[in-house]
């Protein structure tokens, strides 16, 4: 009996020791830990509602492709003012806890959000206030958990750097993976009401899992004089030259218009593309994220940044150019079916796209001094998602300047030049970026989830900016 009990000790053991060193990358499987993950995870498997809310906005609501455009890039206006949250999480505590409540009220506006999709939201404007508010959920949720992975980071040695960020990234892929394909397996069987009342569910987990952060009571009131003086280190922070160039052109890079909604638009009403279909995409973009975490993790976290942002445009523009083929339908010509095509150069431009952003955190972690870190990274991510609402407003203008329609689509392949060719425009500023001599500073590991909005309309092919 003895031991019975001890071999089962020393499986237990050795499973946590497997866990600890294989799965997690050398983070023990604390409880808050497991909340963090679990944070990340709801923001992945939200992403059951995307289809869903793709074609709600184009059938539902009959918008056109610039109009779905301007209207995404308004809705993840939360996204912008990240910092916001976390200076109102650091020096207004409810109830004694800076971080709890937080999370908990995040869970309970996203549930309130989906519903609202569900049962009462048949304009617009309404549609633009609910994605929004879920946008604003998300964003809050993202803010207390980018604080608690900062906390952890600065206890990461030299050889951990960056695992936590994996994982995290790890995470939200999986639970993006797990509902890839149920996006369109469901949107074939139910409408996208009965859609959005299933993903009002999951926030409720980041509600629930609240209690598992290790965090004791503040005994002091609201600070106002903490927030004051964060304010005034963040100023003294971005003032810098060495922090504000970089910064802008990381902006530069993310604000190129993006003709994502009219892709949409052109695979499900020219090419015919099925929800279930682009259930399957999501699935192969799913896949590929997580190869792209692999292949940055093994062969590129190395590169200089410089080095790696200037092939990383240059390739992403070829890469993207590849669109043309599938506008113009030379791909039938050279044999390769629509659906095929799609899947390919989606897998192909996700697994890039993912190998090109990881750099942007490890950039914005590099240009954050002690003192004002989660703070600072959130402001740096907030400046990317302006960016991402310039490029989808940018976008929107192009649609309506080319003529670019629900049911027309004859100056589609100009829009593809022209959003593909702008992403070479930062190229000249690469000097801006950090020098190889610059690369060599000890860095804090930053929380992945920030440039994301709860809605992604490029559901039909990946396509690069």
């Amino acid at each position: 009996m003895v031991e019975s009990s001890a071999g089962l000790g020393q499986a237990k053991a050795n499973l946590t020791e497997f866990i600890t060193e294989k799965v997690l990358f050398g983070n023990r499987p604390t409880p808050e830990l497991v909340a963090i993950l679990l944070v990340y995870f709801v923001q992945g498997i939200l992403g059951l509602a995307r289809l869903a809310v793709s074609f709600f906005l184009k059938d539902d609501l009959a918008l056109s492709p610039a109009q779905v455009s301007a209207l995404l890039g308004v809705a993840a206006i939360p996204w912008m003012i990240k910092p916001l949250f976390g200076f109102m999480s650091d020096g207004l505590p409810i109830f004694g806890y800076r971080r709890r409540p937080y999370l908990i009220l995040s869970g309970v506006l996203g549930a309130i959000a989906w519903v609202a999709m569900s049962t009462v939201v048949h304009s617009a404007w309404a549609a633009t206030l609910a994605i929004a508010l879920s946008s604003l959920a998300i964003a809050v949720s993202d803010v207390i958990v980018d604080s608690l992975v900062v906390e952890r980071a600065r206890l990461e040695s030299s050889k951990t750097s960056g695992s936590l960020q994996s994982i995290c990234w790890g995470a939200s892929a999986l639970g993006g993976l797990i509902t890839a394909y149920l996006s369109g397996f469901l949107l074939e069987r139910f409408s996208v009401q009965t859609v959005f009342a299933i993903t009002a569910t999951f926030p409720l987990i980041v509600s629930l899992v609240a209690g598992l952060i290790d965090e004791s009571p503040v005994m002091q009131p609201a600070d106002w004089s903490a927030i004051r003086s964060q304010v005034k280190d963040l100023w003294a922070a971005i003032s810098q030259k060495s922090i504000w160039l970089p910064t802008a052109f990381l902006f530069l890079w993310q604000a190129t218009p993006t003709a994502e909604s009219a892709f949409f638009f052109f695979t499900t009403n020219d090419l015919g593309f099925t929800p279930e279909f682009l259930g399957r995409v999501r699935l192969v973009t799913s896949l590929a994220s997580l190869l792209g975490i692999w292949l940055f993790q093994r062969f590129f976290r190395t590169v200089p940044f410089r080095t790696f942002f200037g092939w990383t445009i240059v390739i992403s523009t070829l890469l993207g150019m590849t669109m043309l083929l599938l506008v113009t339908h030379a791909n039938r010509a050279i044999g390769i079916d629509d659906h095929w095509f799609s899947l390919g150069d989606s897998l192909i431009l996700t697994v890039m796209g993912q190998i090109a952003y990881m750099p942007v955190l490890i950039l914005a972690a590099r240009l954050c001094p002690p003192g004002v870190e989660a703070t600072l990274f959130a402001l740096l991510m907030s400046i990317t998602n302006l960016a991402a609402l310039v490029s989808y407003e940018l976008g929107a203008g192009l649609m309506h300047w080319l003529g670019v329609t629900e049911d027309n689509f004859s100056n589609l392949w100009l829009l593809v030049i022209i959003t593909n060719l702008s992403t070479l425009l930062p190229l000249p500023f690469l000097g801006w970026l950090p020098g190889k001599e610059d690369e060599t500073l000890e860095i804090y590991t930053p929380t992945p989830r920030a440039t994301q909005p709860v809605v992604e309309i490029g559901e039909g092919v990946g396509v690069a900016e």
